[in-house]
């Protein structure tokens, strides 16, 4: 070889080498530790080289070794934590993964997009998922009671499945919808938040106030509620997570009805009224007998959940799995549950600049029991026997004014078992989302996004009462049946266009524009049977029925609406110092006449970072201050399908002397200006996070007024009608908020201890009604307060001795009246010698209003190694708890002695200082004069939601496994406090009913929109283990 050749090879050789040693250098073995918020090192997380096959996962100790080139990125993730991407520096990387929601404090869901929350300019409060399962429930209402300012949370049902009821900075409409609008991955949501499994979220974004909701026109008046459920992630290798829990459920406390003795000692306490006799006992009962009806109704009742997913992705896809069962058998017999749930996400990469995906949401439901109330076991006389002298089963107990069907936990179970009787629920819900989005390859931020929303609700409610079940009377009573059949079907689809881009590092730009149309459709079906000759028919065939078969017109329904929307949104912030906002949405509705149809909304708002200005940086106990405020139009779709039309019913009359004809009738009059409620809104807003972040907190004030409020106008009778629908009200909300988070211990020595707290007012009232009036008296609606308002009478007291009587004048304000009777305030004048002028009457009733002082929730949470306690509660302070079962409208407190009654401290001639009015026997016409001011209490109550102890097994037992496992152990509703009607009667101060149930008879018309505790399935401490597993 040539000395060329030689010095060649020599050349090539070095050059080599070079290289060789130069990718030898940028080749690391990358070496660290991940760990948690507190330091605590995180077993099985996921460490993978972007972009290539390369990963591992970290040991017990949380560390982890890789081999990647220098300037390379890691994605780190682990399930229950937000994702982290970090370049290659050193051969040294040490992580700290956070929460998903601490992460998403960064990134909030706005509507039609996401936003960094200090950006935000509008009223937006979040709630990860991982905070809403710290309370085992089944569905979210229950979950998020508390946790939210100007968010009150009411129950409406204690029986099993029920939701409860939403209400976001109070009640707007007199007569129309004040429910929220939800809003399920991106798409309107038209089920029941029952359909929504709590294991499947992800986060939930509550929209408060207009200049945040008015993104959503027509229907944001109400607030909006965002839920994202559970998506996989990138680079994630497949997890399966699994969250069970099991428990019972024992009475919270029995209705406080009087036993044996005190019954007995009641009716006879109706011998010291004047005149008054008592009810003498009937033929099934005796004086020495004492029968809790309410033992032998209640049972155990147990509740169990279970849940499955799996997700993971790849470096272009994600995807995410999941089931859910769930039971609850109630604490009454027959009472119960079911539902199981099915969920998937899909998101995958295409090429560079095309995303598509689906998410579909899907449930089966069962519901069972409802006709099983538990009236006849509270009000059933205590001196009777559920046994005849045989030992056999009684079917029905002779008091002395009344015969009563018996129900005892026996006798239901026996005719549910045989058919004989049945109330059953059945309902399928599937909700998907399916968008596709192409990213613009000529303009960096710009992108076009298809969102595809397909909805089916289907429901079944069918009953069957057999043979003389349930008359107490005649045991041939004939057999009856229904049976009720809804449809939904709801389309969507949203075409968004979307501009997000940073110039020179400070001007900050997000543009959208959205064009959509929506579609929904509903039918319902309906017909009832009488004398259905077999119990195995039951309601599946009420062809068959020997007796009526009614096909009421007013129990058919098909609805038939559309909705279209166009939208600009643009949002500007400069330096991350100074923000404004900008929406304008306008809708188009079917239910509104033509000329009528579209409505433009507009909102602004802004915000200013004080904390990001020069003059700030001097205080350092201030991370971050934020100032703002907005001002939006919405509305609310109050507007019934068909309402503006004129509308015809059938009429049957008489054809003949023997037959009729059937012809039709004006049912409502053609109604085109008829339009929606809408309302103004001004929010002013501060935010601030303090101490390096271990104090946070939003403090907001906001007033709000609604126009065109709809009400019924009375018309003459010549109209053919007696009334029309009309815009002519006017209501204001306005109130204040604050919320606070604050870490008080931040792992000092193993200790972490974490506190939240929520206070919030809302003041609303009616501001105008039609034509100047000031009240309408039917219909409870009064100028300037309240309205959910009572009018009623005032009780003061008992008109308690007979010097009492003389000396303020009961002869005279109560003409015939007697000591012992209500004592009720009197508002006309009085003579010269202080003698009133006039008798009590209705021109002494008073308006209270109902709703609350002040109210809101708590959390904390301590943690040390390994071991977590929990607590979330409740309080109100003030406002009106209406006890349907204190009152005579619920017939459980009428001081008669015909049935059983509350046991209430009443008087008599040893007892004057006594509470509740003398008995008055057989001559009282089982009502006490002013009966209904009875039932009203001080709503003032403080309430332990949840207790829960946990053990973390990663922390100790098991810190070199990749299996993560934490058990806990939940106390539900096990405390109350300071509530004057819990004192009273031991029951829980929750409400339990609207006043338009059952549980809350006889009330009026007026009552029936106020929520109630009335005689509903008892409230139920719950007792439940769980236990969250990842592998």
């Amino acid at each position: 070889m040539s000395k060329k050749s030689k010095a060649k090879l020599l050349c090539l050789t070095v050059v080599l080498q070079l290289f060789a040693m130069v990718a030898f250098a940028q080749n690391l073995t990358v070496k660290g530790r991940v760990t948690d918020e507190k330091g605590a090192p995180i077993v099985g997380a996921s460490v993978i080289v972007k972009g290539t096959t390369a990963g591992t996962s970290t040991d017990g100790a949380g560390d982890y070794t890789i081999s990647a080139a220098m300037g390379s990125t890691l994605v780190v993730s682990s399930i229950n934590f937000a994702p982290l991407e970090l370049k290659v520096r050193s051969a040294t990387q040490n992580v700290t993964l956070t929460s998903p929601e601490k992460s998403l404090g960064d990134v909030v869901v706005i509507g039609y997009g996401t936003q960094r929350k200090e950006a935000i300019t509008g009223s937006v409060a979040s709630i990860g998922g991982d905070k809403l399962r710290e309370v085992p429930s089944p569905n979210i209402t229950q979950a998020l009671q508390g946790r939210i300012a100007g968010v009150d949370i009411s129950q409406t049902s204690t029986r099993p499945g029920s939701t409860m009821q939403i209400r976001i900075r109070g009640t707007r409409s007199l007569s129309a919808d004040n429910n929220p609008l939800i809003v399920l991955d991106g798409i309107p949501f038209i089920g029941s938040l029952a359909d929504i499994n709590p294991n499947d979220i992800k986060t939930l974004d509550i929209l408060k106030d207009a200049s945040a909701t008015a993104i959503y026109g027509s229907r944001g008046a109400n607030g909006v509620i965002l839920i994202t459920t559970e998506k996989g992630g990138k680079n994630r290798k497949p997890r399966i997570n699994y969250n069970g829990y099991h428990g019972v459920q024992n009475i919270f406390a029995k209705y406080p009805v009087m036993n044996g003795p005190q019954f007995v000692a009641f009716r006879k306490a109706a011998n010291s009224k004047p005149g008054a006799q008592q009810y003498p006992n009937g033929q099934d009962e005796a004086d020495s007998l004492n029968t809790d009806w309410q033992d032998l109704l209640y049972r155990t009742g147990f509740v169990t959940d279970h849940n499955i997913s799996l997700s993971g992705g790849t470096e272009t896809g994600s995807f995410n799995f999941g089931g859910g069962y769930h039971v609850n058998q109630g604490i009454v017999p027959t009472q119960q549950y079911k539902r199981y749930s099915f969920r998937a996400s899909i998101d995958q990469q295409v090429g560079k600049n095309v995303r598509v995906g689906f998410t579909t949401n899907n449930n089966y439901n069962q519901s069972e029991g409802n006709q099983v109330g538990i009236y006849s076991a509270l009000s059933n006389t205590p001196i009777s026997s559920p046994y005849n002298a045989d030992g056999s089963r009684k079917r029905y107990i002779r008091m002395a004014a009344d015969n009563s069907f018996i129900f005892t936990r026996p006798v239901v179970d026996s005719l549910t078992d045989n058919g004989q009787w049945l109330n059953e629920s059945k309902g399928y819900a599937t909700y998907n989302a399916i968008y596709g989005e192409v990213q613009a390859p000529f303009l960096k931020g710009l992108k076009y996004r298809i969102n595809l929303g397909l909805d089916y609700v289907q429901s079944s409610n069918g009953s069957y009462t057999g043979r003389g079940v349930g008359d107490a009377l005649n045991p041939n009573t004939v057999s009856s049946g229904s049976v009720d059949n809804r449809q939904t079907y709801h389309w969507t689809v949203e075409n968004i266009l979307s501009f997000d881009r940073t110039f020179a590092g400070k001007h900050a730009i997000n543009a959208v524009a959205l064009y959509s149309a929506e579609q929904n459709k509903y039918n319902r079906s309906n017909m009832s049977a009488t004398d259905i000759p077999s119990d195995a028919l039951q309601y599946y065939n009420l062809g068959q029925a020997v007796g009526q078969l009614t096909i009421d017109p007013l129990q058919q329904d098909y609805q038939l609406w559309g909705l279209m929307s166009a939208m600009g949104r643009l949002m500007y912030s400069y330096d991350n110092r100074y923000m404004i906002s900008a929406t304008l949405r306008s809708d188009a509705s079917s239910r509104l006449a033509p000329g009528n149809k579209w409505h433009t909304y507009p909102a602004v708002s802004v915000g200013w970072n004080i904390s990001k200005e020069s003059f700030m940086q001097k205080v350092p106990v201030i991370d971050n201050l934020k100032l703002r405020a907005g001002y939006g139009q919405t509305s609310n779709q109050a507007v019934g399908v068909y309402s503006t039309l004129g509308q015809l019913v059938t009429r049957p009359y008489n054809f003949g002397p023997t037959s009729y004809g059937v012809g039709f009738a004006v049912n409502q009059l053609p109604n085109p200006g008829l339009g929606w409620e809408y309302s103004k809104t001004f929010n002013v807003g501060l935010d601030f996070s303090l101490l390096k972040n271990r104090l946070s907190g939003t403090v907001e004030y906001y007033v709000t007024k609604t126009e065109d409020i709809l009400l019924g106008l009375g018309l003459p009778p010549t109209s053919g009608v007696t009334s029309i629908t009309t815009n002519i009200g006017t209501t204001e909300n306005k109130g204040f908020e604050l919320g606070l988070n604050g870490t008080i211990l931040n792992n000092v020595n193993g200790w972490t201890w974490e506190m939240g707290v929520n206070f919030y007012t809302n003041k609303n009232k009616l501001t105008s009604l039609a034509s100047g009036q000031t009240k309408d008296e039917a219909n409870w609606f009064f100028v300037g307060h309240n309205i959910n308002a009572i009018y009623d009478y005032k009780k003061i007291g008992l008109w308690s001795t007979s010097q009492d009587s003389a000396d303020n004048y009961l002869n005279v304000l109560e003409p015939g009246g007697n000591v012992g009777m209500i004592k009720v305030q009197y508002t006309g004048g009085y003579d010269a010698n202080g003698k009133p002028l006039r008798a009590i009457g209705g021109d002494d009733r008073q308006i209270i209003d109902v709703d609350p002082d002040w109210q809101g929730g708590f959390n904390t949470r301590v943690a040390y190694k390994g071991f977590d306690l929990g607590v979330v509660g409740i309080y109100r302070h003030g406002g009106v708890l209406f006890s349907t079962v204190h009152g005579s409208n619920g017939y459980l407190n009428l001081l008669s002695g015909r049935r059983n009654n509350i046991n209430v401290d009443y008087w008599t001639p040893d007892n004057t200082d006594a509470k509740y009015p003398r008995p008055g026997g057989i001559l009282s016409g089982d009502n006490p004069k002013y009966g209904s001011t009875l039932s009203y209490f001080d709503g003032s109550y403080m309430k332990i939601r949840t207790i829960t102890l946990g053990y973390d097994f990663n922390r100790s037992l098991m810190k070199n496994s990749s299996v993560k496992l934490r058990m806990y152990f939940t106390a539900q509703n096990p405390f109350v406090f300071f509530s004057p009607f819990h004192d009273e009667s031991g029951l829980d101060p929750e409400t339990n009913s609207f006043g338009n149930e059952n549980a809350s008879v006889n009330l009026s018309p007026s009552l029936r929109r106020i929520l109630t505790v009335g005689y509903n399935t008892p409230s139920t401490r719950n007792y439940i283990v769980g236990v969250n597993l990842t592998f």
